[in-house]
Parts: C-alpha cells; sequence; structure tokens
C-alpha cells in the first residue's frame, strides 16, 4: 500500500485566499473535508469545493483545523514541493531505450527515477506504457474521468511491443485503447522508432491501429508522435538497438508522409506526425505551419521549431528595435536545429549595433554527433567553448537546465560554467526573453 505524506507547501502566492489565512512555505496540508489528498489531483478535485475544512500541520509540527468558504472553483493559491504526496508508480518495463538508462552513474537521483504514473502523465504530459496499473487505478483514471493521457505505444503487435517493453502485459495495449474508447476518454500516443524492431511494416501496422480510433465526436487516439530513438555513450552493451542514420529517417519521413496523406482524405485529420528531429536528420525542410494543425505533439518535439519560428516573427516585429548599444552575444544551440534557426540569427543581426554568433554544438558528454539544445551540458560548453570569443555572454536556452534551477543534464551549475569560461551566461526561456537579453 502507499504512504501517504502531508503535502509540504513550497509557495504562497501573494494576495491569495491562502496568504490572506496565513499559510507560510513549510507547512503542510494533511487533510482536505477528512481526506487525505493523495496527489494534486485529489487537491485540485477537493478543493473545488466552497466550504474546506482542512488539517494542517505549521512548520513547528503543531497541527491546526482551518476553516475556508470561498467560491467555487476559487484557487487557495498554494504551490507543494511535489505533485505526488504518496509513492510514485514505479516503471517495471525494461526498454532497452529508456533514457534512464542511458545515464551514467552518480548524478543526482531524480534523474534515475523510473516513473510510469498516469497522474503524471494527466498532470504534466509525461508518458506511461498502463502496464503498470494495479486495477485501482484503473477505477479511479474511470471516476474521475483523467483524460487525456499520454502513452508510449512503441508497437501494436502484441510480440513487437512485448519485445520492446521486456514486459509479458505490454501485449495488451489493442485492448487497454479500446478500454478507453468505451469510457470516452482519450490517449496522445508516441512511437519511439527503433531501427530493425518496429519500423517499416511494424510501424505501418501500429500507426494503421492507432489511427482506426480515431472515430466518433471523442476520438480515443487523438493524435500519434512518431519519435527516433535516441541513443546515449552509456547505454548498455549488448542492446540490440541501431541509431537512426539520415537514409533510415528519409524513409521514415516518406513512410509517414504517405499515410498521413491517406488519413487526411479519409479521416479529415493527419493523425500521425513526425518529430522534428527526422526532418534534422534526414536533412529535409520541416513541414509548413498548417500541416501541424494545433500542435497536439507540441511537448513531444512536433512542430516546435516552427512555432518556435512563428512566435519569434511576431515578436521581432514588436519588440526588436532598429539599433541598440553595441553587443556581441554567443547564442548556444544543438547543431541539430543550427540551419533552422538560420532566419533568426539573420533577423538578430540585422539590428544596428547587435552582433549575435552562434555556436551549434553536438553532444560529447551524451556520444551524440547530432544534438538537440535539450541535451547540451555543462560539459559539453566547456569542453567546445573553452578558447573561444563569447562577446558579452552567452544567451543558453533554458531547455538545457533542470526545471526551475540552473544545474545542467550533469549536474555542473550555470554559476561554474560561467566562472571557468569567464564570462556571463543568460538563461532564456521564449523568443520574448531571447529578444529582451539582445536588446536591454
Amino acid at each position: 500500500m502507499s504512504t501517504i505524506q502531508p503535502a509540504r507547501i513550497t509557495k504562497v502566492l501573494p494576495d491569495s485566499i491562502a496568504a490572506e489565512i496565513g499559510f507560510t512555505a513549510g507547512d503542510a496540508i494533511v487533510s482536505i473535508n477528512g481526506t487525505n489528498p493523495r496527489d494534486l489531483i485529489d487537491y485540485q478535485f477537493l478543493c473545488a469545493d466552497e466550504v474546506l475544512e482542512l488539517e494542517v500541520l505549521d512548520t513547528s509540527g503543531k497541527t491546526h483545523h482551518v476553516e475556508i468558504e470561498k467560491d467555487y472553483d476559487d484557487d487557495l493559491g498554494l504551490e507543494f514541493e511535489t505533485a505526488l504526496f504518496d509513492n510514485l508508480i514505479q516503471c517495471t518495463n525494461k526498454c532497452p531505450f529508456c533514457f534512464i538508462d542511458q545515464q551514467p552513474p552518480g548524478k543526482r537521483e531524480s534523474l534515475y527515477y523510473r516513473d510510469d504514473d498516469y497522474r503524471l502523465s494527466f498532470l504534466y504530459g509525461s508518458y506511461l506504457t498502463l502496464t503498470n496499473l494495479p486495477q485501482r487505478e484503473w477505477q479511479r483514471i474511470e471516476a474521475m474521468r483523467l483524460s487525456p493521457l499520454f502513452v508510449s505505444v512503441h508497437a501494436t503487435e502484441p510480440d513487437v511491443r512485448i519485445r520492446l517493453l521486456k514486459n509479458p502485459r505490454a501485449g495488451e495495449i489493442l485492448e487497454q485503447i479500446k478500454w478507453f474508447q468505451e469510457r470516452r476518454l482519450q490517449i496522445h500516443a508516441q512511437v519511439v522508432v527503433c531501427p530493425g524492431i518496429n519500423d517499416g511494416k511494424h510501424l505501418e501496422q501500429t500507426i494503421r491501429d492507432l489511427a482506426s480510433f480515431y472515430t466518433g465526436d471523442i476520438p480515443a487516439v487523438t493524435s500519434v508522435a512518431v519519435v527516433p530513438v535516441g541513443l546515449t555513450r552509456f547505454r548498455p552493451e549488448g542492446d540490440e538497438l541501431i541509431p537512426v542514420n539520415p537514409a533510415k529517417a528519409k524513409e521514415v519521413i516518406s513512410q509517414v508522409r504517405s499515410l498521413q496523406q491517406e488519413f487526411r482524405q479519409k479521416i479529415g485529420s493527419t493523425v500521425v506526425w513526425l518529430a522534428d528531429e527526422w526532418f534534422l536528420i534526414g536533412g529535409e525542410d520541416l513541414p509548413s505551419e498548417a500541416e501541424y494543425e494545433d500542435y497536439p505533439q507540441i511537448d513531444n518535439g512536433v512542430g516546435s521549431i516552427r512555432l518556435f519560428l512563428k512566435q519569434f516573427d511576431n515578436a521581432a516585429q514588436q519588440l526588436l528595435p532598429k539599433k541598440v548599444s553595441p553587443k556581441t552575444l554567443t547564442w548556444v544551440v544543438g547543431n541539430a536545429v543550427e540551419k533552422a534557426f538560420q532566419p533568426i540569427l539573420q533577423r538578430l543581426n540585422s539590428v544596428s549595433g547587435l552582433t549575435v554568433n552562434m555556436q551549434a554544438l553536438s553532444s560529447d558528454y551524451w556520444g551524440q554527433n547530432i544534438s538537440v539544445t535539450g541535451l547540451l551540458t555543462g560539459h559539453d560548453l566547456l569542453s567546445k567553448l573553452q578558447n573561444s570569443d563569447l562577446g558579452d555572454g552567452i544567451l543558453l536556452p533554458s531547455v538545457m537546465l533542470k526545471h526551475g534551477e540552473l544545474i545542467f543534464l550533469d549536474d555542473i551549475t550555470v554559476e561554474e560554467v560561467a566562472s571557468k569560461l569567464k564570462t556571463q551566461i543568460f538563461p532564456v526561456a521564449g523568443v520574448e526573453e531571447l529578444i529582451q537579453t539582445c536588446i536591454k
């Protein structure tokens, strides 16, 4: 059985109900209307009521009972140290391509969490396999209408999926999707393509099976992302995996585009989308903006470059001046996006006084010849930029950093890198911060 811990508060939003009552960071909520919340889902559901009776543990360990009257659905204004107040649902699969197993030992503990938790999927869009859910959790998904969930399918043929996940329960995926369909619940699916295992005819079968659930007013499978397997030099030996090369990327692009065209004609939606990496690896142009519809898989790297280019163009028209005080900056990105981001680089350098030099890096740390920006580490910056003229500082995309902290994936801090490179580092999240940092 899981052990429910009090929900530890990390932040009280100013001018909120909680601030008015006197909550402080470090307090913890034990129960709401007599129920111990298991997670953020329970907390949000329970707090929707107009009258709340809270049992609260303060920082000294003293228990308080607090009654709150508020409007229905009004937020209390609290943030917590974790979304889960009980145990994480652990992953018991042994997927050879799992990124957790492709990291070196000795890094921060959170990098090795093997979660397969539907709650993180519902709250944050992380992917789960559905192989590790006890019956009571299926019942909770149905009772609380937790939809959509994000599901790693990889293959719909039972033998192929069992081979990939190394779990005998993996073969039940089509029955599980039918379960969602019968309850009018939805999933977003992903397929990580491992050449020689689930590509070719297996990939076509998987996509067609998933697209068959795109029916009715609430399709059970509302989108499918096809993603290339990512491999690092730390991966286990004998994992039977081979990297995606340009020829394989072109093959998959052609195969999926043919299916996309068919689905648009027959179903009225693209249904399945290719991650940007396929086009970067294959050296092909990105699809047009219209092809991404409403960007249903944006967090899976599907259309993120096209959307970033569009957002930059819109922001640049409003924010970029014609002239700034002389300034030279170094923009660090993964070499996978070097070509795609040239229009942004040219637009920034059209501003009089502003010079932005792009450093498009591969990751020696992970052993990759082609790297996306989010996987660059402090080690990569130190090894590649040590003797470079970095101008007035580095523009650092915040996707390289641990969420909410100035730490790279390899546990090196931004401060350490700045000190060793003898320069300033400016973390930037999104196009507006990128532009504002360039012109301030």
